[in-house]
């Protein structure tokens, strides 16, 4: 029998062989760890696929319309100056301002009388029919040639005008009668409805700009002399389009396009965005015409598209109220 004698204790042999056993027990479960660590670590995870949150709006068939602003004042579209034939003092005035008056109707009676000298008074007549819009006599007070005793216009209230004046690059889109909207500060809930009445036939060199005047539909006599007004000549109306919101169009590298929305083919539980390469038509206050690539009543992604790809998974959080029919 062997014993073994280690710093002056002897070891049985039994414990020998319990050490040896455990040692062996210990290094073959390291060694099965290791391999069940390593297998963990090279197993095959699922891969996760991307969902992109966005907001969706349909594309509309209807109306767009297509202007130009510009601002003016209104004016009586025809006027007259009155003038008397005699210097004098006013001793009768027979109108007031916002009368209507018939031609050869008697305006202001004038005393040319001098000192030592007494004449008969000389009556300042309408030459023509209308409205009296200015008056420049008082009685007592004196009177010139020079100066024009009254201002009439003679198509009335209703015969009102716009002067504007349209810069030279938009003079190839301007013509006689067409449709205007006038809005002004004293009724901004209504649209007033006029035409384009004359066209100059040349520019103004110093500013390049063309005068245009514009004639109004006075409703119920609404609207005066002197009142600013905010005008829209339309240039250009299309019924039957495709429109869209400006912020749906993607552009880059020379294509337009939008993302559509469709089902995903291979999980019909989820949605999916597909790219649509667009044709443009005119924008007016950030709506887009299409004029080919995408149809009326299609769901269209228009915010969150920046990050999409054709094919991405899409979360609709919003949708949002499609544009009017008419605009």
């Amino acid at each position: 029998m062997i014993f073994l004698k280690t710093c002056g204790e002897t070891i049985a042999p039994k414990r020998v062989m319990s050490g040896m056993v455990a040692l062996f027990i210990a290094i073959t479960l390291g060694a099965c760890n290791r391999e069940e660590a390593e297998s963990a670590t090279v197993a095959p995870v699922a891969e996760s696929v991307p969902v992109f949150a966005v907001n969706t709006t349909t594309a509309v068939q209807g109306q767009i319309s297509d202007y130009i602003a510009l601002a003016g004042d209104i004016v009586a579209g025809s006027t007259v100056d009155v003038y008397s034939d005699v210097a004098g003092k006013v001793t009768r005035v027979y109108t007031t301002v916002g009368s209507r008056v018939s031609k050869d109707a008697q305006l202001v009676e004038v005393d040319p009388s001098r000192p030592g000298m007494n004449y008969i008074p000389g009556v300042v007549k309408a030459p023509v029919a209308g409205t009296i819009v200015s008056l420049n006599a008082q009685p007592g007070q004196t009177l010139s040639q020079a100066i024009p005793v009254a201002r009439i216009s003679s198509s009335g209230s209703s015969g009102l005008e716009i002067k504007v004046y349209v810069a030279e690059r938009f003079v190839s889109k301007i013509s006689p009668h067409l449709p205007c909207e006038i809005i002004l500060d004293a009724y901004p809930s209504e649209v007033f409805k006029g035409s384009i009445s004359e066209v100059s036939p040349v520019l103004d060199p110093a500013s390049r700009t063309m005068e245009v005047k514009i004639n109004v539909d006075n409703v119920d006599n609404k609207l005066k002399a002197g009142m600013f007004a905010k005008t829209r000549i339309v240039t250009e109306q299309k019924s039957g389009i495709v429109k869209i919101p400006y912020a749906a169009l993607i552009e880059r590298f020379g294509e337009t396009y939008v993302f559509t929305v469709a089902t995903d083919p291979t999980d019909p539980a989820f949605r999916v965005a597909r790219r649509r390469v667009v044709t443009k038509g005119i924008l007016v206050d950030g709506v887009q015409e299409i004029q080919s690539g995408l149809s009326p009543n299609e769901e269209i992604v228009v915010r969150g598209q920046s990050l999409l790809e054709d094919g991405s998974r899409i979360n609709v959080v919003e949708r949002v109220a499609p544009l009017a029919a008419t605009n």
